[in-house]
């Protein structure tokens, strides 16, 4: 199998030679995308590049889905860090934002 469909960079795995990350293609075939859908969401990618990422994922599953996992956690981290430090330093900004998150979450019902 020709495995130059992905490479990691940055700490990151992307499809050769693009900004593409794997994360994007493998998140969609996780939903059930098929390969020419998948292409339809990112035109500059050939079938090929999609099958070829997408055979890299099936063969490293456990390994990517691992750096998948380890991903959301610090995005998760990040965000929460994020969200107290805006709490601490504009608490009038934060209330109106639970405010309107609140009016928006109870208008949905």
């Amino acid at each position: 199998m020709n495995q130059g469909y992905v490479e990691n960079r940055d700490g990151g795995y992307f499809v050769s030679g693009t900004r593409i990350s794997l994360d994007s293609i493998v998140y969609a075939f996780r939903r059930g995308a098929s390969p020419e859908t998948i292409k339809s969401s990112f035109p500059a990618l050939t079938l090929e590049q999609i099958y070829g990422a997408i055979a890299f994922y099936l063969s490293k599953q456990s390994e990517v889905d691992e750096y998948l996992r380890k991903s959301e956690e610090a995005y998760e981290a990040a965000r929460q860090a994020n969200h107290e430090q805006l709490r601490r330093e504009k608490p009038d900004l934060w209330e109106r934002l639970m405010r309107a998150k609140e009016e928006r979450r109870t208008s949905r019902r």
